[in-house]
């Protein structure tokens, strides 16, 4: 019990207090944290085969992490309503349906946004904290020796005494780190110095007291093995205790179901993932938004696992290779941030983050080989989305250089200069994606109907990576001559771009749209099959989907449905 005790104390100093909370939250990308931000960052610094290597890497960790969004809730809900089999066994054949009701509940509470959460996040944690820490201590009280669990030489002599079957009990020990993902992925929330804070002075002294108190009650009474957490309180306490696990579990999950929606934008705003809609569920905080369509796959997704595997004991399986996976890539991602970006030397650099990656592997090995148990569920998934990622980004950029005409914006200009086509009142606002083009609809609008509009403004939205762009450095506005204007905006990946606001920081800059609605003109693409595609076939119908189920730009781009006019035109890839 000592060494296995030991195991649970270094686990937590070395993984989450060293490595996440003083390591990792310095990888941060102006402010903002978690794997897709840490991606980014790296892609920015890294060039050649590297770049490849450190994006796929990035990218495949992005997805397990909504593998983790659909097994944190379950397992979470699951193992605190599991109190029911200490508080009252005759229900024990509720836990399933209780667990799915509240899942429900929870997913079901995401669209009227997380404000309400927000105001009992802080008092219901901290009176969590402070009872798993007064439970604890009531465990140690009863063994205080177990303390001595503190020495390392416990875990020396753990893995001698118990060679491969101790390296196999690592697969469940890891299950005390898991929230050090988290933790970085809420960086851009409460920035590191709260969470350092909370966590050296509340949360890690909490966690710490209970496993030790866990430890003693197993020491003295080796039968409260079966779910020792629970056994450390005495009856009286046990429905209220039950409560106050669901009540923090259920806001351990809306963290992880909102990191989900975070990582979504961010996909979108990176290019990685299709149009979706968006909600803003507060006028007055950031961050604060609903994916209906990331909320109810997860709900669906959520309920699959609790009803699949039964017990928060037969989930561990399949969160172990998700978390573990997650782990290692991240401490892989920041080798190239301390080499690239902090400037460390190589040995320097391997050396730091070799020796997390030392014990992240001892961790990913022990949960690898529950693969059949249920790790290949994440796996699967993260495969999944990590194939729509791949074949969004690949299909956007053949897609554009199938639209791409050879000609430039100024010989298109002096051209229509000496042209005679027809001017109609107005101004005509062209949305397209790259500047160095001309755009399509603007073509098709020559060729099909020879007018133009008196004044035309190009609008190009560049997707940086980076969080946030100051707002000075958002907008930029040339005058091209002959009343046709460029305007190139630039939105972080945790920006929402609104053509409206952009005009409007246009006309601060001197640009005056003519009199009248302006039109936006945009070109629609329809994607159909083609007889020698460029990727794969079953790659080319999966983007053929995704884009015919995009969001549409007007919804998108807010831009009024009633002063649009779309040309539409086939693209085979």
């Amino acid at each position: 019990m000592y060494g296995v005790l030991s195991l649970i104390v270094w686990s937590l100093i070395i993984v989450v207090s060293i490595k996440y909370i003083v390591f990792i939250l310095r990888a941060d990308n102006r402010g903002e944290g978690g794997i897709l931000a840490l991606t980014a960052l790296v892609r920015s610094q890294v060039r050649g085969r590297m770049h490849w290597f450190a994006v796929t890497l990035g990218l495949f960790g992005a997805a397990l992490l909504y593998g983790d969004g659909m097994i944190i809730p379950a397992i979470s809900v699951l193992s605190a309503v599991e109190g029911l089999e200490v508080a009252a066994p005759a229900l024990t054949h509720w836990i399933v349906p209780i667990t799915v009701m509240i899942l429900i509940g929870m997913f079901v509470f995401q669209r009227f946004g997380t404000a309400t959460v927000g105001t009992v996040f802080g008092p219901v944690m901290i009176l969590w904290f402070v009872t798993i820490a007064v439970l604890g201590l009531r465990g140690i009280l009863r063994e205080p020796g177990v303390i001595a669990a503190v020495s390392p030489v416990h875990v020396v002599r753990f893995f001698a005494l118990n060679g491969y079957q101790g390296f196999l009990v690592m697969g469940a020990v890891f299950l005390v780190a898991t929230g050090g993902e988290t933790l970085y992925a809420d960086l851009g929330h409460f920035g590191p110095t709260p969470i350092r804070f909370n966590w050296f002075v509340l949360v890690c002294p909490a966690l710490l007291l209970n496993y030790f108190g866990q430890g003693a009650l197993v020491l003295s009474n080796p039968d409260a093995a079966q779910n020792p957490f629970y056994r450390l309180a005495p009856e009286w306490v046990l429905f209220p205790l039950l409560f106050l696990a669901t009540v923090a579990t259920i806001i351990a999950s809306q963290a992880v179901i909102s990191g989900a929606y975070s990582l979504t934008r961010q996909a979108v705003q990176l290019g990685y993932l299709p149009r979706v809609s968006i909600i803003h569920t507060s006028a007055s905080t950031i961050g604060q938004i609903y994916i209906p369509a990331v909320n109810w796959l997860l709900m669906c997704a959520t309920i699959a696992m609790v009803v699949g595997f039964g017990s928060s004991t037969n989930l561990a399986s399949a969160y172990g290779v998700a978390v573990t996976t997650t782990m290692v890539i991240t401490t892989l991602l920041a080798f190239f941030v301390a080499r690239r970006i902090w400037g460390w030397s190589l040995p320097v650099a391997a050396l730091v983050t070799g020796g997390f990656l030392l014990f992240d592997i001892t961790y990913f090995s022990a949960n690898i080989i529950k693969v059949v148990q249920g790790g290949w569920v994440p796996l699967t998934v993260a495969g999944v989305i990590l194939a729509v990622m791949t074949t969004w980004q690949t299909g956007r950029h053949l897609l554009m250089e199938r639209s791409a005409t050879g000609l430039t914006m100024k010989d298109l200009i002096e051209d229509l200069r000496r042209s005679s086509v027809a001017r109609v009142p107005g101004a005509a606002i062209y949305l397209y994606g790259d500047a160095t083009q001309i755009p399509s609809a603007l073509l098709h609008n020559l060729k099909h109907y020879k007018v133009l509009h008196s004044q035309n403004v190009f609008l190009t939205i560049e997707n940086e990576e980076i969080p946030y762009i100051p707002e000075e450095e958002r907008v930029t506005v040339k005058d091209l001559g002959g009343e046709f204007y460029r305007i190139i905006a630039r939105d972080g990946f945790m920006e929402d771009p609104d053509v409206p606001w952009i005009l409007e920081v246009a006309k601060r800059q001197g640009l005056e749209l003519a009199p009248g609605m302006p039109t936006y003109m945009l070109s629609r693409n329809a994607v159909i099959p083609s007889n020698d595609p460029a990727m794969a076939r079953w790659r080319e119908r999966l983007f053929i989907f995704l884009n015919g189920n995009a969001l549409r730009p007007t919804q998108f781009f807010r831009i009024p449905p009633n002063q649009v006019v779309e040309v539409g035109r086939q693209v085979s890839l």
